[in-house]
């Protein structure tokens, strides 16, 4: 059970990503043209999950479910901000997007072939983060596929703006050996971990990126 001070701070994410939704579409919805690492990864996970159903979690405006969808996976989204879903909806009109929250995702046992979730922890405290990876592991079929992408560190940054608009959400930097203690805990066999510098700084902010492929047990 999320407590609820877990719960205050799931709505301050929302309310978050919701205030800043236009501006984060216009800033980052064109990224993976400028990220050869990201875009070889995802062309191999779509062609991993074989015609399967894929579920892009905290999907924002979308940009890593139209890189999919244009490789041939047949996806669709979820993100906890409706501005956010709203934006997916207009940049990708032929992709399904949801509100949904990844702590507690409405979908069925076993009904998902892969999920992909692009910097969708960030936002997270370990208790949180561990309630995602435990419905993850409940909506993934058996073998099923999971990639996640973080930002590597010990920190956790509190900005108080972005984009010119208030925030009032962390993000953590994560030690990836951690990451997969965790995701091992809820059943899941590390498939492949990645670390790569970052990018010129007008591509992207300048952290240590981690790449984590894990199959359900």
């Amino acid at each position: 059970m999320i407590h609820d001070k877990s719960s205050s701070a799931i709505d301050a994410i929302r309310t978050s990503y919701d205030r800043v939704a236009g501006a984060y579409a216009a800033a980052i919805f064109h990224e993976l043209e400028n990220k050869p690492f990201d875009r070889e990864i995802l062309t191999r996970y779509a062609a991993a999950a074989d015609g399967g159903r894929v579920i892009g979690i905290g999907c924002g405006p979308g940009q890593v479910a139209r890189f999919l969808r244009d490789q041939g996976a047949d996806v669709c989204g979820i993100d906890l901000s409706p501005g956010m879903v709203e934006q997916a909806r207009l940049l990708n009109p032929d992709i399904r997007f949801h509100v949904g929250e990844m702590t507690a995702l409405q979908l069925e046992d076993g009904s998902v072939a892969a999920i992909v979730a692009f910097y969708a922890i960030v936002n997270l405290t370990v208790e949180l983060r561990q309630a995602a990876f435990r419905e993850m592991a409940r909506v993934l079929t058996p073998g099923g596929h999971l990639l996640l992408s973080f930002h590597v560190g010990g920190e956790v940054l509190n900005p108080k703006e972005l984009w010119g608009h208030p925030v009032e959400m962390n993000f953590y930097l994560l030690d990836p050996d951690e990451i997969c203690a965790e995701l091992q805990r809820e059943g899941f066999a590390i498939e492949e971990l990645a670390v790569r510098e970052p990018y010129a700084p007008e591509v992207e902010h300048q952290t240590r990126r981690a790449y984590l492929w894990a199959r359900k047990g």
